[in-house]
């Protein structure tokens, strides 16, 4: 039986839903291969929107700016579906790996190197870095959810809180070295990363 997509929150994603998502993605696609070509501040959002055939407006009705257009990251509700869908019996992070694995696992060199692409961006370009990193809060929730989930314990758990900051820590030290390499397999460095972390961080 076939999964039924997810979104962010969990809940299952509706056929307009789905239309919406694929014009996002779409946009971004086109915004990526213009800062590419371009430059990311040699492009307007204008230039994005008749490479994606659609208006500025509908352009803004999906990314309230430009930098969101690259913030955006189109794996969130596959990570969080393929969360959910581990074995119960699976630690946080022993379903966290495979998670990354499922999910990395299924994308097609292209979209790999989309995810690298908006990465690097993010690393080089100040405004998208104030912006990455407001993302993280959100990103901390979602994660904080998931795991509380998983554990039987409610968010607001302050040890829940520690423990996925110390999650997410070890995601961004395994990406850095991805982003300056394209020698650097990343679910491999993420593995290393939470290997180290399980196991109490002995150095």
């Amino acid at each position: 039986m076939t999964q039924p997509l997810l979104g962010a929150d969990g809940e299952p994603v509706g056929l307009r839903a789905r239309k919406k998502m694929k014009t996002r993605q779409a946009i971004q696609e086109q915004a990526l291969r213009l800062f590419r070509e371009l430059g990311y501040g040699g492009t307007t959002v204008a230039q994005i929107a008749e490479a994606a055939e659609v208006s500025p407006s509908t352009f803004f009705r999906y990314f309230p700016t430009k930098e969101d257009v690259v913030l955006f990251d189109p794996l969130d509700p596959m990570i969080v579906e393929s969360f959910r869908r581990q074995p119960a019996g699976l630690s946080p992070l022993q379903a966290l790996r495979r998670t990354f694995h499922e999910t990395f696992g299924a994308m097609t060199a292209e979209q790999g190197t989309e995810q690298l692409e908006r990465g690097r961006l993010i690393f080089a370009v100040p405004e998208l870095q104030a912006g990455w990193a407001a993302d993280l809060v959100r990103t901390s929730r979602v994660m904080v959810g998931m795991f509380a989930e998983r554990v039987g314990r409610t968010p607001d758990d302050p040890d829940l809180t520690v423990f996925t900051g110390a999650v997410l820590g070890a995601i961004m030290a395994a990406t850095i070295p991805v982003l300056e390499s394209l020698d650097v397999d990343f679910v491999a460095a993420v593995d290393r990363a939470l290997d180290f972390l399980e196991t109490g961080l002995a150095i």
